[in-house]
C-alpha cells in the first residue's frame, strides 16, 4: 500500500436531489481536513425529472436513463471543476474524486439485492482530467450488506470521544443515525424520511424546493390520526441493519395514508416534520438509550422548526450541530466520499459490517483513470 496523495475531492447528490456537495479535503495521516465546499444546483427540470423517477412517479426506458447518466456526471463535473477553481487547486494536485452519484433506485433486499446509482464516473474523469473512484455501494451489497449508510466510519473518526455516548443523526432526504458507544463500538441505520417527504410535498403545494425555515409546516397542525398511520409502516419496527430511500417513502405512499376528507396542505406538512422527528426520536430511544448527546448534520440542522422538535422529544439527552464540534454539517457526506476514494487507492475496506450487515470488511469503489 502508498499514499498516492493528500488531497481529495468527494461528490455526493443525496435523496433530497437539492444539488450537488462537493469537498475538497486533504488528510494529514487518516484525519480529514476540509479545504473548501460548495452546493452545485441542478438545472430545475433535471432535478424534477430526478424526483420523479427516484419517487417512482416516472417510468424511464433505457435511452432516457442512459441519457441521464450522462448528464448527471456533467453536473458532477461542473460542481467538481468549480470548486477547484474557487479554491486555487489545480486538477495535478488531486489524487482522485470520489463520487458517489445519484441514487435513483436502492433495493437491499429480496432475491437479488441491488443499489442503482447514476452519474458516468468515466464522464467526470475525462472532464476533470482526475482519477474517479465510484461505485462504493454495489460491493457491500453483493457481500449480503445493505450498502448504506456509509458514513458512520467518518462520523466516529471525527466525532467519537472516548467514554461517552453520542449520536450522529445526518438529516439529508433519509435520515440516518450513527451510535458511538462509550467503548468505541460503531454502529448505524436509516431511520425513515427526514426532509424527503417535505421537500416533496412543499414542492407540490407551493412550487418551492424546500420548506424555508420550516415555516409552512409551522403554519399547520399535526394530524395525529394521520401521523399513527404512517409511524404504523412496517419499516420503522425493523430491527437494524436497515436501509431504505425514496423509492419507499414517496408521495404516492403519503397519499394511500390520507384521510378521505379534504386536509389542509400545512397541516400535512407539520404531520410530516413531526414524523421525521418522531421517528428518528423513537429509533434512538430503542437503540442508543443512554447517548449524551446527538450531533445532527445535513440539510435538516437548517430548519428550527425540526431542530426544536428534535430537542423537545429527545430531552433530556442534548442536541447540536456538528458544527459546535468543528465539523461543517453542510459537507460531511461529500466529505466521507472522498475518504472512501482514499480508501480505495490504499486497498482499505470502507465498510463497517457492523452497520451494513456484510458478511465482512470490503474495499468498495471502482477506479475510472484519469486521461494521459
Amino acid at each position: 500500500m502508498h499514499e498516492p496523495g493528500s488531497l481529495y475531492l468527494g461528490l455526493i447528490s443525496g435523496t433530497s436531489a437539492d444539488g450537488i456537495d462537493a469537498a475538497l479535503v486533504s488528510f494529514q495521516g487518516d484525519a480529514p481536513r476540509l479545504l473548501g465546499g460548495l452546493t452545485h444546483p441542478w438545472p430545475e427540470p433535471l432535478r424534477l425529472e430526478l424526483l420523479a423517477l427516484a419517487q417512482a412517479e416516472a417510468a424511464v426506458g433505457l435511452d432516457r436513463l442512459g441519457h441521464l447518466d450522462v448528464a448527471l456526471a456533467t453536473g458532477f463535473a461542473e460542481a467538481a471543476t468549480r470548486l477547484l477553481h474557487e479554491t486555487g487547486v489545480p486538477p495535478r494536485a488531486v489524487a482522485a474524486i470520489g463520487s458517489h452519484g445519484q441514487t435513483v433506485r436502492h433495493r437491499p433486499g429480496g432475491s437479488h439485492p441491488f443499489t442503482m446509482q447514476l452519474g458516468d464516473p468515466s464522464v467526470i474523469a475525462e472532464r476533470c482530467g482526475i482519477e474517479v473512484v465510484a461505485d462504493f455501494r454495489r460491493a457491500d451489497v453483493a457481500a449480503g450488506g445493505q450498502g448504506a449508510p456509509l458514513l458512520p466510519a467518518m462520523h466516529a473518526m471525527l466525532l467519537a470521544e472516548a467514554g461517552h455516548s453520542r449520536v450522529v443523526l445526518n438529516l439529508g432526504g433519509i435520515a440516518n443515525v450513527t451510535v458511538l458507544a462509550a467503548d468505541g463500538w460503531v454502529s448505524g441505520f436509516d431511520t425513515g424520511p427526514a426532509n424527503g417527504l417535505m421537500d416533496a410535498w412543499c414542492q407540490r403545494h407551493r412550487g418551492e424546493a424546500y420548506d424555508r425555515s420550516g415555516a409552512f409546516a409551522a403554519s399547520g397542525t399535526v394530524d395525529r390520526v394521520l401521523l399513527q398511520r404512517l409511524l404504523d409502516d412496517a419499516y420503522f419496527a425493523l430491527p437494524p441493519p436497515k436501509s431504505t430511500g425514496r423509492e419507499h417513502f414517496h408521495l404516492a405512499w403519503l397519499e394511500t395514508r390520507l384521510p378521505g376528507d379534504p386536509t389542509r396542505p400545512a397541516d400535512i406538512q407539520a404531520t410530516l416534520l413531526e414524523l421525521t422527528a418522531r421517528s428518528v426520536a423513537d429509533a434512538i430511544a430503542r437503540h442508543a438509550p443512554d447517548a449524551e448527546l446527538v450531533l445532527a448534520c445535513g440539510g435538516g440542522v437548517h430548519n428550527p422548526v425540526l431542530m426544536a422538535r428534535l430537542a423537545a422529544l429527545l430531552a433530556p439527552t442534548s442536541v447540536a450541530s456538528t458544527a459546535d464540534y468543528g465539523v461543517d454539517p453542510d459537507y460531511l457526506e461529500a466529505m466521507a466520499f472522498a475518504w472512501l476514494a482514499r480508501q480505495r487507492l490504499l486497498g482499505l475496506p470502507g465498510n463497517l459490517p457492523a452497520v451494513t450487515g456484510a458478511r465482512g470488511p470490503r474495499v468498495l469503489g471502482a477506479v475510472y483513470p484519469a486521461p494521459r
